[in-house]
């Protein structure tokens, strides 16, 4: 399993430019709906409920419309701070004939395609990793966030769809079944990691409509463990009271809950 760290020094992108991208999504994943929804009502939501700044809690707390507004915006952000760095590094690489030039002339499109990969998918990784950095230890809010689900679905919505669509599958499903929101994410969690060391969608080829097809490639799963340890470590609280039988259950009402 190769390193995605190690990979970010690989490619053609001047270092400058990966480490401004990482500082403004980071700082997009600070933008934090639920808390802001709850100012607006003169309520803190990270006071309320679980304490989690995310869209079970804003739904428990705030009201059904304000968890939905909240899921969307966390999804939209975490989707935006990979996939527009990824177009920008994109962008940068195709401009650079030392990626492409010579691979093209030479008939060797596989390559050049390689070439992308390895200069454009690690910075977009750690784009992602650090817009659900922002999420969860925003500084703009004394780095209390949310536990960084949507955020990650959003993410991996923009890295892989069918992979990103076949956990939220899982987390409606088993929501569906025991409704604990909190559950269903740490089901989810064990499925994608199933998925990570099986292979499915990470050895599938990826549709970029920018440049073509673009191959997904074993970068990628280090990348993912280490954002699903992070969402595990958010939900500690979760599982300490699912162990003693104490988690909250999902209602659509305005209660309050832990969750």
């Amino acid at each position: 399993m190769s390193n995605f760290f190690a990979a970010l020094g690989t490619g053609f992108l001047p270092w400058y430019v990966i480490v401004i991208a990482a500082v403004c999504v980071y700082f997009l994943g600070n933008i934090n709906p639920a808390i802001l929804l709850g100012r607006a009502k003169g309520v803190d939501v990270r006071a309320q409920g679980s304490g989690s700044a995310g869209a079970t809690n804003a739904q428990r707390t705030l009201g059904n419309k304000a968890g939905a507004l909240t899921f969307v915006i966390d999804v939209v952000k975490g989707w935006a701070g990979y996939y527009i760095p990824l177009l920008i590094f994109l962008r940068i690489s195709l401009l650079n004939e030392t990626i492409v030039s010579g691979a093209t002339q030479s008939g060797a499109v596989g390559a050049a395609y390689t070439a992308l990969d390895m200069s454009t998918l690690p910075p977009a990784m750690l784009c992602g990793l650090c817009v659900v950095l922002g999420h969860m230890y925003p500084v703009v809010f004394g780095f209390r966030g949310g536990k960084g689900v949507s955020t990650t679905f959003g993410v991996l919505l923009a890295a892989s769809p069918l992979y990103a669509l076949i956990l939220l599958a899982v987390v409606v499903v088993f929501t569906a079944i025991f409704r604990r929101v909190s559950l269903s994410v740490l089901i989810a969690v064990a499925v994608a990691l199933i998925l990570v060391f099986w292979g499915l969608g990470f050895n599938a080829e990826g549709l970029y409509y920018y440049v073509g097809f673009l191959r997904f490639n074993d970068f990628q799963p280090l990348w993912i463990i280490i954002i699903l340890a992070l969402v595990v470590w958010k939900h500690r609280g979760n599982i300490g009271r699912l162990v003693k039988g104490q988690e909250s259950k999902l209602s659509f009402g305005r209660k309050e809950g832990k969750s």
